[in-house]
């Protein structure tokens, strides 16, 4: 009988930091970025309520173009799962090791009072083989474009 395991992270919360795309030998994308998540409490012993932040480094492949849409302080929707890497640093002979959440899916919930993207709000960044992240550039609107007034309706 197989065991069965479950390793999924989900995560509502700001960006840190603008995200930043590299790409590896093979041409593929990484995208990486840190998100902050509050946590609030009421302290039993004071009565206080307490906060305290914490912050996850989150990395999404194949996802070329999202740096441009992961700006500091926007709020997103990240749902992945942890990858504990490790290494060996150089300078001190030491192993030093690394938690971050791989992003297979990511929902822009706007933040910094900006829309961004479709009529829901969000924009969509979804796995890494098959990224569904709107990746074209909008439209300019026309000149003199705006809101319609009761002079744009012909009747």
């Amino acid at each position: 009988m197989a065991t069965r395991s479950v390793n999924k992270v989900i995560l509502i919360g700001h960006l840190g930091r603008d995200a930043e795309t590299k790409f590896t030998p093979g041409g593929i994308s990484v995208t990486r970025f840190s998100v902050a998540t509050n946590r609030r409490w009421k302290d039993q012993q004071s009565g206080e309520w307490k906060e305290e932040t914490n912050w996850t480094d989150v990395v999404h492949w194949r996802g070329e173009n999202v740096a441009n849409y992961l700006l500091k302080g926007t709020r997103v929707y990240i749902e992945g799962r942890l990858q504990t890497r490790s290494w060996e640093d150089k300078n001190t002979n030491q192993k030093k090791y690394m938690t971050e959440v791989v992003a297979n899916d990511l929902v822009l919930l706007g933040g910094r009072g900006e829309g961004s993207g479709d009529e829901g709000g969000s924009s969509r960044a979804r796995g890494a083989s098959a990224n569904h992240f709107d990746q074209r550039t909008p439209e300019p609107e026309p000149a003199g474009s705006g809101p319609i007034t009761d002079e744009d309706i012909p009747f």
